[in-house]
């Protein structure tokens, strides 16, 4: 479902009447041209009941009633829409976020970072210059473990999809459509939809039963990768390059543990899948070989916990 996370930022400033107001009426507005996209299953998601929320300091709902007759109408409108909270709730699991950390000019933010992390949009009020954009900048911070079994943290900008008025459903269009067409909330859907999820990819048979077992920690973060392998694999241009560019860490097993890598390929023959992506939380990994002809293919053997280092290899020869 379209899942439109409420930007608690942006809400309960300093703003004025007028403009908090206006803000208000235009948020509303934006959501419904996007629930108009699909109105079974859009859905809402506040840390708090939208009815307590506070439209700017000393401005609540009821103080928005009266400015304006039409605005009651406006706000019946929304309730139809359904709500989730709080956040979490929408999570695969309540602690799937636990390894991240999201900021906005320095300050931590919840509605902004699952939007994000949830592969949503944020919703805010267009009542400060920072909360008008169609993608808002974001500081992130995620644990990782490394091959070494250390942890640490890496940090990178990301961009949230954000809606505050109308114009900004019309930037995200075509996204939302796809996106509706190519929901995947479980292992299980990943794997029967990857054909249309990620073409330049492949799978060897065993995978099935990871992703059908996957950690529902896993869901979003496995998508993610997948998402980011499928992108770059379409773009490699195998002619000029040896492997695609990577937009997540990418590298080889070293020497001591690419026999445990060696799995059984489509034709029957044992194959080293040692080039891994990460996901977290915890040690999870996307093992694969690059698969190079005139447009290049990425095989995927593994997805799940990192390969213990004594794992036998299939008995038979190795290309």
């Amino acid at each position: 479902m379209p899942l439109l996370f409420l930007n608690e930022r942006s809400w309960a400033t300093t703003c004025d009447r007028r403009r908090a107001g206006e803000a208000m009426a235009d948020f509303i507005d934006a959501v419904r041209a996007v629930v108009k996209e699909d109105p079974d299953d859009t859905a809402l998601v506040s840390e708090v009941a939208r009815e307590s929320l506070e439209i700017a300091q000393g401005y609540t709902i009821g103080d928005w009633f009266l400015d304006d007759p039409k605005n009651r109408d406006r706000w019946r409108r929304l309730r139809a829409l359904q709500n989730r909270s709080p956040v979490k709730s929408v999570f695969p699991t309540p602690d799937a976020d636990g390894h991240l950390e999201y900021r906005h000019l320095g300050e931590k933010v919840l509605g902004l970072g699952a939007a994000h992390f949830m592969k949503g949009i944020a919703v805010s009020l267009a009542v400060a210059p920072e909360w008008t954009p169609a993608l808002i900048d974001l500081e992130r911070s995620e644990l990782v473990e490394l091959d070494d079994g250390t942890l640490e943290f890496e940090q990178g900008s990301v961009e949230v999809r954000n809606i505050s008025v109308k114009t900004h459903v019309d930037d995200h269009l075509d996204w939302i459509r796809k996106t509706r067409l190519a929901r995947a909330d479980s292992g299980r859907q990943i794997w029967e939809r990857r054909a249309d999820l990620y073409p330049h990819l492949e799978f060897l048979p065993a995978v099935e039963a990871q992703l059908s077992d996957l950690n529902p920690h896993w869901i979003v973060p496995v998508r993610q990768r997948l998402e980011q392998l499928n992108t770059a694999t379409a773009a490699w241009d195998t002619k000029n390059r040896p492997e695609p560019e990577w937009p997540a860490k990418v590298t080889p097993e070293g020497e001591n543990r690419k026999r445990a890598c060696q799995f059984k390929d489509l034709d029957g023959e044992t194959r080293t899948f040692d080039l891994h992506a990460r996901f977290t939380p915890g040690a999870g990994r996307i093992h694969f070989r690059l698969i190079r002809q005139e447009k290049g293919k990425l095989r995927i053997a593994h997805i799940g916990d990192k390969i213990p280092a004594g794992r036998p290899a299939p008995q038979n020869s190795v290309s």
